[in-house]
């Protein structure tokens, strides 16, 4: 194997929302593997922003604001912008991001980050916030469909949660003729299928099929995760797991991969 290009000759299959996949697949051509770009996802507004827009308005009243994605940040600033918000009323809140990314987002917004976890999971952003939130009201800005563990575990601490619907995860609906094909095509058939979320695993097998017959056509490819939430919905799902990234980021999954 050319030792400039460790996953030269591997097939990678990376099925992030369009937006969002142009990091990861130059992360992983940049080492030399053949990266095939189909989404499993793709965001979309949520159904109605009318939770939002009214938390937004009450901003004054919260103590902290989490944001758990990029989607969320990206959210909440241009509905702080439709709204003719200043970006400066958040200045007044405490603010956890989920990772790396998310506080990065909400910097380059000027605003400035308290809490972001050890690990990137929702767990690890209720151990961080275990000592700060009792009797404090929190807004939570998320996907319409998400774990609990968040609301549910900061309520046990005492805090008055408001969660509101920032955007929402769908199957693109022409991903699944393109799934189909690649997965008939023994010259195009990836190596390895990269999945970075419990929605994008789901989406997955949802696009291919979801019965047993699907998983047969899975033979002999490999699974990389990108932490333990989506090894557990991945394991759910009847799929193995060969990789899981030490930390739960995009470039703690390159690493992963590289070192398989």
């Amino acid at each position: 194997m050319n030792q400039l290009k460790p996953l030269a000759g591997t097939r990678i299959l990376v099925g992030r929302a369009p937006h969002q996949a142009s990091a990861f697949s130059a992360g992983l051509k940049d080492l030399g593997a053949e990266v095939i770009e189909i989404p499993f996802l793709e965001i979309r507004p949520p159904r109605s922003y009318q939770g939002l827009d009214s938390a937004l308005k009450r901003i004054a009243e919260f103590d902290w604001l989490i944001l758990t994605s990029v989607n969320g940040v990206d959210a909440v600033a241009s509905r702080l912008e439709r709204l003719k918000i200043r970006m400066e009323a958040l200045c007044s809140l405490q603010i956890a991001a989920i990772g790396p990314s998310t506080k990065a987002a909400l910097e380059k917004l000027g605003l400035k980050v308290e809490v972001v976890p050890r690990r990137y999971i929702a767990e690890s952003v209720v151990e961080s916030l275990r000592e700060k939130v009792r009797g404090k009201r929190v807004l939570l800005a998320r996907a319409r469909v998400a774990r609990d563990v968040i609301p549910r575990e900061l309520h046990n601490l005492g805090a008055k949660v408001e969660i509101v619907e920032a955007y929402e995860t769908r199957v693109p609906a022409t991903s699944e003729k393109s799934i189909r094909m690649l997965m008939s095509d023994p010259g195009r058939r990836p190596n390895l299928i990269a999945l970075t979320s419990s929605s994008s695993a789901k989406n997955f097998m949802h696009l291919l099929g979801g019965d047993r017959a699907s998983r047969r056509e899975l033979a002999g490819i490999q699974f990389a995760s990108i932490g333990p939430v989506t090894s557990a919905t991945l394991r759910e799902l009847g799929l193995p797991v060969h990789i899981e990234a030490r930390e739960f980021t995009i470039p703690g999954l390159i690493q992963a991969i590289l070192a398989s």
